[in-house]
């Protein structure tokens, strides 16, 4: 009871002040409205640095989350991609800025139009579990260049990684341009209440909803990136080892736990047994043996863990045939499994897996494939393996997905220069390059006249010759 009581003032301390960092940043906003183009890359050149200084800290911290994450993954998916994105804004930072020039009509001549990329205010970032780092730093370049205030709500499932970039962060920003907010579940709905100018989230779509929910109660504005079951299909002629390989890299991925992951595979039925032959000796090459092996990443946690065994044990006992890669697991690293037999019925096919299990699923007609994917929930990417390019536009143009690559996974994330996003139950909005500087800015919509007004004919009284002279131009 003693302990319950304490638990909620510590709670109730951790709101008032996540209040109160919230009107810091207001007005240290309202009193800098318009950042210049050479304060907003100073901001990203000091974090730039930090992270470079600072990379082997970041890897440790992230494997003791882990138990072990891959040190070579934390900077192929996260230092990397951070670092790039950064001196990618910086570069572009001032002709982003400028005022785009618009056309005016006839009409309403003479006369100039612009839209001019103002801060929206002060932006919230809600932080998955999953890539801690990314997540949070791939936002905040946008929301900086942008020229924006920002706070960070971090995991509370990566204590030692959130601490870590908690402290980071306050060497180099104060308070009231970039905070990290750490705390449970309560503080992350608190969070979510506060009336930001912009709201980012990233994690599950049960999740999404209400955080979209507590921000429609402040007409905040939301970017969710929420996942799903991503496809990836596999065409009739294909070499099935360039397939295998590919899909099996974005499958093994931190095991799995990415949010584009292929979550299932569709492969031609005459096929199905060569692929998952191919598919094996792909993670076999990866990862010669399970155990005491740095490669391959641990599942988060033992909460996690208990969910993917679950979906194991679901599946089997509803028909499906389980095909583990390695004979037994070690601690949280759980032996990369494929699922064949899979049906909707079972649990791993109605929620996204999260972690390295993999059904395969076997298809008669590209058609059916495509109708597979079109019957479920609009996934946040979809993979598809084949090199004849009349497939590969009915890919594109009969799907829908956030995002696409052609014969390879997951590093369309990493294009800078493309914008990421989901679309229905995968999210909304999207960030990533110049579209993250567009989603934190308003692209506000400028008329200017000067002393000279020639529109004061159509003024009223109405019914004068020249008004109907206008009409007869005009209206046609």
């Amino acid at each position: 009871m003693v302990a319950e009581i304490s638990h909620l003032q510590q709670t109730q301390q951790q709101i008032s002040e996540l209040e109160s960092l919230f009107q810091q940043q207001r007005a240290a906003f309202r009193a800098n409205p318009m950042p210049s183009a050479e304060q907003r890359i100073q901001w990203l050149k000091s974090l730039r640095q930090l992270l470079r200084d600072e990379q082997q800290t970041l890897i440790e911290a992230i494997n003791r989350d882990f138990s072990n994450r891959s040190a070579d993954e934390t900077l192929l998916a996260e230092l990397m991609p951070c670092l790039q994105g950064i001196h990618y804004a910086s570069k572009r930072i001032k002709r982003w800025m400028k005022p785009s020039r618009r056309a005016v009509g006839l009409a309403f001549q003479p006369a100039t139009a612009k839209v001019v990329y103002q801060p929206l205010g002060v932006v919230g970032v809600i932080v998955p579990w999953n890539y801690p780092l990314f997540l949070s730093v791939g936002p905040l370049t946008g929301a900086l260049a942008a020229g924006n205030r920002v706070m960070i709500k971090m995991s509370e499932s990566t204590p030692a990684t959130s601490q870590l970039i908690k402290e980071l962060l306050a060497r180099i920003f104060p308070e009231d341009l970039v905070c990290v907010v750490l705390g449970e579940a309560d503080v992350g709905v608190a969070f979510s209440r506060l009336p930001f100018d912009h709201l980012l989230f990233t994690g599950a779509t049960s999740i999404g909803r209400h955080v979209m929910r507590a921000a429609a109660e402040n007409l905040t504005p939301v970017t969710l990136e929420l996942g799903g079951k991503s496809p990836a299909i596999v065409s009739a002629d294909v070499p099935l080892a360039d397939a295998a390989e590919r899909i099996a890299f974005g499958k093994c991925l931190n095991a799995g736990q990415t949010c584009v992951a292929p979550d299932y595979v569709l492969v031609p039925r005459p096929r199905l047994d060569a692929f998952v032959e191919a598919y094996r000796q792909a993670v076999l090459r990866f990862y010669p043996r399970l155990e005491n092996n740095p490669d391959y990443t641990a599942i988060i946690n033992e909460r996690q863990l208990q969910r993917l065994q679950g979906y194991l044990s679901d599946a089997e006992s509803k028909g499906a045939t389980l095909i583990p890669l390695y004979p037994q697991g070690q601690g949280r690293r759980l032996p990369h499994t494929l699922v064949l037999n899979a049906r909707d019925d079972m649990k791993l096919m109605q929620e996204e897996i999260f972690g390295p299990l993999l059904p395969i699923i076997p298809y008669d007609r590209l058609e059916d494939a495509f109708a597979y994917v079109n019957e479920r929930p609009r996934p946040l990417a979809l993979y598809y393996f084949g090199y004849d390019k009349a497939e590969q536009q009915r890919v594109l143009h009969e799907t829908h997905s956030g995002g696409v690559c052609l014969n390879d996974t997951l590093l369309h994330v990493a294009q800078d220069d493309l914008p990421f996003g989901g679309i229905g139950p995968s999210g909304m909005g999207h960030y990533h390059g110049h579209e993250g500087f567009l989603t934190f800015s308003k692209a506000k919509g400028v008329y200017v006249k000067q002393r000279f007004n020639a529109a004061r004919p159509i003024y009223p009284p109405y019914g004068k010759l020249l008004q109907k002279l206008v009409y007869k131009l005009f209206i046609r």
